[in-house]
């Protein structure tokens, strides 16, 4: 297995060498890992990267090399190695009609779901392909890779296909937004301009030309005025999510998110998938190990911060309503109290969504989270709606 991960590290065009492969395997042998995924991820990337600039190729080979294991164990206490790997083997596609998916019936509730691929993990012995009930590929079973179901759980596939799945096996690292991208930024920064509020403000530390020239005019006598440095009095907490769906638009993100960093001097930003909960982060390298607690940015930054989110708030609505919803972890409290005490504590709020507004009534979380945020709130990623999204925080 570390030999297959080795030679895919230099199919990657990753400068890994011999010394640095056996530094590894003598960290595994030592005990540096500490027997779990995550102390092998990172020891990993310790001995064979030695340039930041693969960290996001290592993250993509790591992933394919080791994708399914030591997931979801918090719940059922197994270890996704347990699934024999011919289970998820694709060796076949179903292909369904529009109106065959919409005769397909989820289980109706997350409990529900949960337990019974509880019930598959105990009971299942054999592989399964095309099937509707066990964990296996190119079926409609609720639990597996390749084929489709309206709720389940995704394992052992690289990428979404349906955007369906309520939870998934598989853990992922997403790469960061690119802040010194500037591709395409003017029009972005014109439109954020319009957030941009100087005020009056702190000790008098600006020459006032124009007064001191009226002044001495005025006196007959030099009269120097002075006045308060013009500063940029906008505060904006912008909370970005990331991976999943919103891969699709990376692109505008990062021109936002570019634009955003040059416009606002006091700017401070964080990661978060699909929904809010109880940790956001700012390094998604680091996302399993680095979080900030939620509430600790509410207390944080205070009240007078305009907040935006961007999102296509596009999920399962589980997500949204239910503890344990959220499609990485088991959360203890639901999205939709997160995003309601978002309301509460931060009067200036908007939501900026990529997706084309046309098509925001098709998906029910995004119709949960406007009827939680206000649905006047949510704009579409397009310059006249972030011009309409500024004015909705400069008011």
């Amino acid at each position: 297995m570390f030999h297959t991960f080795f030679s895919e590290l230099r199919r990657a065009k990753i400068p890994v060498s011999i010394r640095e492969y056996l530094t590894l395997l003598e960290g595994v042998d030592k005990g540096v890992a500490n027997e779990s995924l995550d102390g092998f991820y990172f020891l990993a990337r310790t001995a064979l990267v030695k340039d930041e600039r693969d960290l996001d190729k290592f993250d993509q080979v790591f992933g394919h090399s080791f994708r399914g294991i030591d997931y979801l164990g918090d719940i059922f206490g197994h270890d996704a190695s347990e699934i024999p790997s011919d289970w998820l083997r694709a060796m076949a596609e179903k292909y369904l009609t529009p109106e065959e998916m919409a005769e397909i019936e989820g289980l109706g509730d997350l409990d529900k779901i949960m337990e019974a691929l509880k019930e598959r993990l105990e009971n299942q012995d054999k592989r399964h392909e095309g099937g509707n009930k066990n964990i296996g590929t190119a079926g409609t079973s609720p639990f597996g890779a390749n084929g489709y179901n309206p709720e389940g759980v995704r394992i052992g596939q690289d990428k979404g296909r349906h955007g369906k799945a309520v939870k998934v096996w598989d853990k992922r690292q997403f790469k960061n937004l690119d802040g010194d991208r500037e591709i395409g930024t003017r029009n972005i920064k014109v439109a954020l301009r319009r957030l941009r509020k100087f005020a009056r403000e702190g000790a008098a530390e600006e020459l006032d030309l124009a007064g001191t020239i009226a002044g001495t005019a005025k006196q007959g006598w030099l009269d120097i005025k002075m006045r308060p440095e013009r500063r940029n009095a906008v505060k904006v907490l912008a909370f970005f999510d990331i991976g999943g769906s919103m891969d699709g638009h990376i692109k505008q993100v990062e021109e936002l998110f570019s634009a955003a960093r040059s416009e606002f001097k006091r700017l401070e930003y964080f990661y978060f998938h699909n929904c809010l909960y109880e940790q956001v982060w700012q390094d998604n390298i680091r996302r399993m190990s680095e979080v900030t607690p939620t509430w600790d940015v509410f207390h944080k930054f205070g009240s007078d911060h305009r907040v935006v989110m961007v999102g296509d708030a596009a999920m399962s609505p589980y997500e949204v309503s239910m503890r344990g919803g959220s499609v990485e972890h088991w959360n203890e409290e639901a999205g939709a109290i997160w995003l309601q005490r978002l309301v509460e504590i931060y009067p200036h709020l908007v939501w900026i969504n990529p997706t084309e507004e046309k098509y925001w009534s098709y998906s029910q979380s995004t119709l949960m989270i406007q009827e939680i945020i206000g649905k006047d709130r949510m704009f579409p990623m397009t310059l006249s709606g972030l011009e309409n999204a500024m004015k909705e925080l400069a008011r």
